[in-house]
C-alpha cells in the first residue's frame, strides 16, 4: 500500500477506518527525519496489514498542535482508535520493528479497561 499522506481533510477518517496505524509527524526541512524517512519506508512494505502514514507538520500545524508534536520525527502508533505509542526522536529499524510487534501483541480489551479505570479515578 505504501505510506499515506494525512491532512485535515483524511486523517480522522484513516484512524478510524484501520485498526492499526502508524502515524509519521515530519517537516522537508528536519534532518533526522530524512534520515529516518527509508526505514520508514522500508519497514512499511513488510507491514501490509498495518497503515503507514505521514502528516508534514509544516503544512498540518493543527493536527500537531492536538497532538502535542514538540519534536520531530515523532512516531505516534493508534490501534482500535487509541494512541498506545508517541515518542519523538527516529528509531534504528530493529527497534522500529520490534515495537510494531509489541503494539500487535497488545490485549485491546485490557486497554480500554486500563483506559475506563484512569478515568474513573480522575472523575
Amino acid at each position: 500500500m505504501g505510506v499515506i499522506e494525512l491532512n485535515k481533510d483524511n486523517f480522522e477518517q484513516m484512524i478510524k477506518e484501520r485498526d492499526f496505524v502508524v502515524v509519521d509527524f515530519w517537516a522537508p526541512w528536519c534532518g533526522p527525519c530524512r534520515s529516518f524517512a527509508p526505514v520508514y519506508e522500508k519497514v512499511a512494505e513488510d507491514h501490509e496489514e498495518i497503515l503507514f502514514t505521514k502528516l508534514n507538520t509544516d503544512k498540518e500545524q493543527e493536527i500537531a498542535t492536538h497532538f502535542q508534536i514538540r519534536s520531530i520525527p515523532t512516531l505516534m502508533v493508534f490501534r482500535e482508535q487509541i494512541v498506545v505509542f508517541t515518542q519523538p526522536g527516529a528509531l534504528p529499524e530493529s527497534a522500529f520493528r520490534k515495537l510494531l510487534e509489541q503494539v500487535r501483541a497488545l490485549d485491546m480489551a485490557d486497554v480500554r479497561k486500563q483506559i475506563a479505570d484512569q478515568e474513573q479515578t480522575t472523575a
